[in-house]
This record gives structure tokens, C-alpha cells and sequence, in this order.
């Protein structure tokens, strides 16, 4: 026997305007308050890395703008997917950022059948924060002193010459990858976990080249330890000058960067997210925080979600067919 109850007319909106009253309060103070607590900052890559170190000057300024501490928690491992997926399970209240990437975000989609989470259903960006051409490196103990070098060594013995990157599929095998292609050459790809072991071969004569973002090596420059043959961008760095562009040096059309930018689980009220996004475009766009980065070989960006969210979009369609077309399979 079904049961129904009448009400008056009125009832229905009275309830609903009771609700509004009461529910709306406690919107706008979670959003007004926040934050109330100190702010995790997961970052899915090793410590000391570029990625790193750019997020803990990062956290460093946010602290300070936001009035609590900002966390720096390394989380790294299977391309950036573990810390990556950590951040995207957190409950969706602001006090998890995640540094996202190019990789992490747009490749590694095409490279994983489960990465433990989906970057454009879980992660809501909240602005890009820089990027970073790759340069092709070698041992100051090779005989390689030009990009010419490296291609004529390359056609005489294919696939002797190795190169190495951070990992499979990251923007530094890719590089590898677009370069080989250009150049008309084949080289060898030897994968690691994380770019500073592999940066460490090289110095030391284990690894004759490889692919790997300029600010990691800027510090190098002119050294004892590695020569900077060529960056991977369309005009010279103003961080190193006198290093030319690939097409410079003889091999058109190899342009590889990566971007990284901050996001927060998808579903955090959007309150918080535009306080996030004026605080942090804030630092951004601010001398003081951006002009040694740029010294360092970062390029600095900002943008608004919707601009962070197009663009993943599009990457993510344009990092497919490269994944493709340089044949690239992990699992």
C-alpha cells in the first residue's frame, strides 16, 4: 500500500528557501576561510630535480601569500602515474596541489592502460607555470663537439650511439625520438628512472648523450663535465646564448618542450580555485619570483583554467600521435 502525503502549495519553496539560507553560509565560509590548514604540494618526481625545485620556491611564495605552509611531498615513480594518482584521490577541498606536466598529463595516457586516474575527469587545472625546451647533451669525453658530429657518427654505426632520458615516453625520450626522425638517424634509447642518474652517466663518461630540460644544465655550461650541443626550441634560450637551435645546427624542425602547470582534485569549489589561480599568477607574473627562474632556463607562463584545460586538451591529441608515430609502448 503506497502512502501519500499532501503538502501546501508553499511548503515546497519555503523548504527550498530554508535550505538556500542555511547552505549557502556554509559555501562561503569554507571559501573565505580558506585556507585553514597548512596546503600539501605533491610533486610526482624525485627530489632535486628541476620539477623540485621550481616547486619549492613555489611553495615557499604560496606559504607566504596564503598564510600557511605549503608542503612540498615528492612522490615519484611509473612516469609521475604514482603521485600523480595520489593527488587526483584527495578529497576535493584545496589542500592538495599537484605539479602536472606534458608527460604526466598528455603522454602518459597513451603509454598506460591504467594510470590510476583519468587527468581531465579527476584534475581540475588551475594555471600553467612554465616551461622548458630539452637540450641534447653529451660527455665532455666524446668526440661529439657539434650536432653534425652526433649525425655522422649515427649514420656510420645505427643504433650504437645511446642516448638517454629520464624514462620511457617522457619529453626527453620524445625528443630523442623527433630528433632521430629529423636527422634521419638511429640511435640507441637507454631509459632511467628520473634525469638526474642518467645526467650523472654522462658526466662521468657511462653515456655518451642524451635529451634533457635546459634548466638541469644550465649550471654546466662551459664546464669540464658536458657540452650543450643544441636546444630543442624555435629561438636560442636567453639562458644560454651561444647554444644553437636544432635547426641551427643543421637538423630543422626538432622542437621539444615540456610544460608544467598546478591542478587540484576536480570538484573543489570553484572559490578556491580562482583565490589559487589569482595567488599564483600573482607570483608568477612577480619579478622578483620569476627573473631567476628565467636565468635558470625556465620559462615562466600563467594562465586561467580555461586556458590550462584547453590547452591539456590539445596536447593530449598532439602527444598521441607522436607516441604513435615514434612507436612507444609500455604496457
Amino acid at each position: 500500500m503506497s502512502r501519500f502525503c499532501w503538502k501546501p502549495p508553499g511548503f515546497a519553496c519555503a523548504t527550498l528557501l530554508w535550505c538556500v539560507m542555511f547552505a549557502a553560509p556554509v559555501y562561503a565560509e569554507t571559501s573565505n576561510t580558506y585556507p585553514d590548514k597548512p596546503i600539501t604540494f605533491v610533486v610526482p618526481y624525485p627530489a632535486g630535480g628541476v620539477a623540485d625545485q621550481f616547486a619549492r620556491s613555489m611553495a615557499t611564495e604560496l606559504g607566504n601569500r596564503l598564510g600557511q605552509a605549503v608542503v612540498v611531498n615528492n612522490r615519484a615513480g611509473a612516469n609521475g602515474n604514482i603521485g600523480s594518482a595520489y593527488a587526483a584521490k584527495q578529497p576535493a577541498d584545496g589542500y592538495t596541489l599537484l605539479l602536472g606536466s606534458t608527460s604526466t598529463l598528455a603522454v602518459n595516457p597513451h603509454l598506460y592502460k591504467d594510470m590510476g586516474y583519468d587527468p581531465i575527469k579527476d584534475l581540475q587545472p588551475v594555471t600553467l607555470t612554465h616551461q622548458m625546451p630539452n637540450v641534447l647533451i653529451v660527455g665532455k669525453n666524446t668526440p661529439y663537439k657539434t650536432v653534425a658530429d652526433v649525425v655522422e657518427a649515427a649514420r656510420r654505426e645505427p643504433g650504437k650511439i645511446a642516448f638517454g632520458s629520464a624514462g620511457n615516453g617522457n619529453s626527453m625520450h620524445l625528443a630523442g625520438e623527433l630528433f632521430q626522425k629529423q636527422s634521419r638517424t638511429k640511435l640507441m634509447h637507454v631509459p632511467y628512472k628520473g634525469a638526474p642518474p642518467a645526467l650523472t652517466d654522462v658526466m662521468g663518461g657511462a653515456l655518451p648523450t642524451m635529451f634533457i630540460n635546459l634548466p638541469a644544465v644550465v649550471g654546466y655550461a662551459g664546464s669540464d663535465k658536458i657540452r650543450i650541443l643544441a636546444v630543442a626550441a624555435p629561438e636560442r634560450s636567453k639562458s644560454l646564448p651561444n647554444v644553437p637551435t636544432f635547426k641551427e645546427a643543421g637538423v630543422p624542425g626538432v622542437e621539444s618542450s615540456v610544460w608544467n602547470g598546478i591542478l587540484v582534485r576536480r570538484g573543489t569549489p570553484g572559490a578556491i580555485v580562482e583565490r589559487l589561480n589569482k595567488d599564483i599568477v600573482a607570483i608568477l607574473q612577480s619579478a622578483s619570483f620569476r627573473e631567476p627562474l628565467e636565468r635558470q632556463g625556465y620559462e615562466v607562463l600563467s594562465s586561467t583554467p580555461d586556458e590550462f584545460s584547453a590547452l591539456l586538451q590539445k596536447d593530449t591529441r598532439v602527444m598521441g600521435e607522436q607516441v604513435r608515430n615514434a612507436g612507444i609502448h609500455i604496457d
